[in-house]
Order: C-alpha cells, then structure tokens, then sequence
C-alpha cells in the first residue's frame, strides 16, 4: 500500500451529495478524498442551471419532513460559513387538480412538524398571482418558508469548505475498478493510480452504471429539459412571484420566477428520454417536446409567461422504480456505502444527506430515519 495514497474514506461522485458528504466528514477531522470525472460543479450532472427548490411540506411522508427541515438549518449554517448567499425564501406555490392528487396526508404531517403553510382555492391563487390561471376546482398550498437554493453556487460552497477542512479533490479522474479486501478498499483510477481508504461512499449519479459489476443498482439515468422564458417582470419577478409546483392531468411541472430578469425558469417532472452514460446528450431543441412541453403547460396556465424562449438546458435525473432515494451499504462490503437515485428531487436534501452519511461513515448510525432508503426493498432485483 502506498501510503500517501491512504485515506479514511474516498468518496466516488463529487457532485452534490459527494462534495457535501466530503466536507462533513473532513470537518469531522477524518482524511478524505473525493473522486470526479469532471470538475465539480459543471454540466455533466444534475446540479447545473440554477435554481432548484426547497420545500418542507413534503409529500413523501414524516421522514422526508424531517430530513428537508435538517438539510434548511444545514444550507443556513454553510451560508453562515462560507459566507455565500444560497439560499432564497421565495415562498412555494404548491398547485394541483384535487381529481388527481392531494395534499392531504403531507399537511397532517407538516402540522406534525410545525411547519407553516397556507390553503387556496383557485380564486385565491389568481387574485394573488395573477399571472397563473387554473380552473375553479384547482387546490392551492402555499409554505411561506420555502423557497429556492442556487444550486451551482451551493456545491462551489461545499467544495470550498471540504478543501479549507482538508478534504483532497481529484477531477478529470474516472474510477475504473474498485477492489475490497476485509479491511480495505483500493479505487483504481484512469490514471492508473490506486487510492486506498477504510470506507468509501459512491454516489455516482447518473453515472452509476459506470460502476457495474461491482454494484449493479435499479436507477435509470433520463434526458431532462429546463427553459427560461420571456415574462413581464411586473408579474413574474422574484421579488413578488414564488417558486411553484402544478400537477394536473397534463403532467407535473415546477418553476421559479424570473430571477435578475432570466425569465421564467420551467422544467417537467415526469417523461423523460432514457440515457446512457458516455452517449451523447442531445442538446436542447433537438427534440419538438424540449420547448413544446413546457410551452403548452405555459399557454395553459401562466399564458402571460409563454413568451420568447431566451434560453434551454438539458441534464439529468437518476431515477429508482419508486422514486426514492438509495442510501445504504453495499449488499457484499459493509465498508462500502451507496447514495444514489435522487430521482429528480433530491437536490433540496443534498446538505441532510452528506451529514447522514458522514454519520453512517464514523458511528453507522444516523439519527434520520433512512429505512425506506434500504437496499433491500428492491428484493431479488439488487445483486451481490
């Protein structure tokens, strides 16, 4: 072993997980090293073309509460440390056709949790913005302390941090093989360099399926579009008009208003084209739905915001079958630990879920509840 090449842990994927698991874990005095095949942040992964939202009001139960009013306190305390402003308390407005969804087990929940929010009905909605129109029947639900967070600028933050903790960064550096022993584990890179530590973390993104045969995970990585559009700013800027959400029959859309004059940012949740890591990613356009989805959704409900398109992106979501994220050890080295299929909505707990692991990797406990992040409920379909 050489020993310079010797670290406690070594995290795989310096991406928004990654980079936050690195500077807990290097401020809690341990030697690490994290791994990128680029060079955190850039546009090979899911963290770029801010902003991303935060909301508290979650629909996937108490655990998901509870890991997104951590991952609030922890953007609040990195602001404080770096000095960065992250974080914007825009408000989220949540919308929705009732015939479809409801909010009403998250609000039992959030009532649980102390958490503040407002109910509207679709007249409410249109005489406070505006700019949206919905149908009489539409359901609003509105959390004044939600907000949006500037995701690029957040991992810089994190990046930042972990190298003035100490933690080592080595970009443009593929992994190529990883080899455990009972005690060790050696990440073999392009380079042709072997870095060994006690434990390591992948989390690996949309790029897990560079990782296989040594872990072999249900996540599909999906083409996703995002468009900014031209929009009165006496209606749509940010110092009046909130992040938003809006699920209907016509598929689940979420946005933020024009921040600095950038136009209405909208993307879509659901749908997606299928990729696979090392083909190229079509650029924005080449496909009629990049704009044509998010346009029709515009004309529906915010037709004032249908304007020019000013600009497109295209990135990424790394998807599980149920849409939860995997956090967990792998199923034959315990020393090994996985983060991954963040599914399009994992970002606003990126701070929660580096502590988490941070956690995991010097006690193996976390005080979060992480059981349906578990490995095991994907049964026969994980390999060893």
């Amino acid at each position: 072993m050489v020993i310079s090449h010797s670290y406690d842990v070594i995290i795989v994927g310096a991406g928004s997980m990654g980079m936050s698991a690195g500077y807990y874990l290097a401020r809690s005095g341990l030697k690490t090293l994290l791994i990128d095949a680029f060079d955190p942040p850039h546009t090979e992964g899911s963290h770029h073309g801010e902003p991303r939202l935060i909301r508290h009001v979650y629909s996937g139960g108490p655990d998901y509460i509870a890991m997104a009013l951590l991952a609030q306190e922890l953007w609040e305390e990195l602001e404080d440390t770096t000095g960065a402003k992250l974080l914007v308390p825009s408000g989220v407005l949540n919308i929705v056709d009732p015939d479809i969804h409801s909010f009403h087990n998250r609000l039992t929940h959030a009532e649980d949790a102390g958490i503040r929010y407002e109910t509207l009905r679709a007249a409410e909605i249109m005489k406070r913005w505006p700019g949206i129109e919905v149908p009489e029947h539409y359901e609003g639900m509105y959390e004044p302390d939600a907000g949006y967070l500037f995701s690029e600028r957040c991992v810089l933050a994190f990046r930042q941090a972990a190298e003035a903790s100490g933690a080592t960064i080595l970009t443009h550096t593929r992994v190529e093989h990883i080899d455990c022993s009972a005690d060790s584990v050696g990440v073999i890179t392009s380079a042709g360099e072997t870095y060994y530590a006690n434990q390591v973390i992948l989390s690996a993104g949309a790029w897990f399926q560079t990782l296989k045969p040594f872990v072999n995970l249900p996540i599909r990585a999906v083409r996703k579009t995002v468009g900014w559009f031209d929009a009165p700013e006496a209606l749509f800027a940010e110092d009046h008009f909130p992040g938003f959400t809006l699920a209907g029959k016509e598929g689940g859309y979420y946005g933020f208003p024009s921040i600095g004059g950038s136009g209405l940012k909208i993307g879509r949740h659901d749908t997606g084209r299928e990729w696979t890591p090392g083909d190229t990613l079509a650029s924005f356009g080449s496909d009629e739905t990049d704009e044509g989805d998010l346009r029709r959704l515009l004309e529906l409900r915010m037709p004032l915001a249908a304007g020019k398109l000013k600009r497109g992106a295209v990135c990424k979501y790394e998807l599980t079958p149920d849409e939860d994220f995997i956090i967990d050890r792998h199923p034959a080295h315990n020393h090994v630990w996985l983060a991954g299929g963040f599914s399009g909505h994992g970002f606003k707990f990126s701070s929660a879920v580096g502590k988490i692991l941070s956690d995991l990797m010097q006690t193996g406990h976390t005080d979060q509840d992480i059981g349906r992040f578990a490995l095991s409920r994907f049964g026969s379909h994980i390999s060893r």
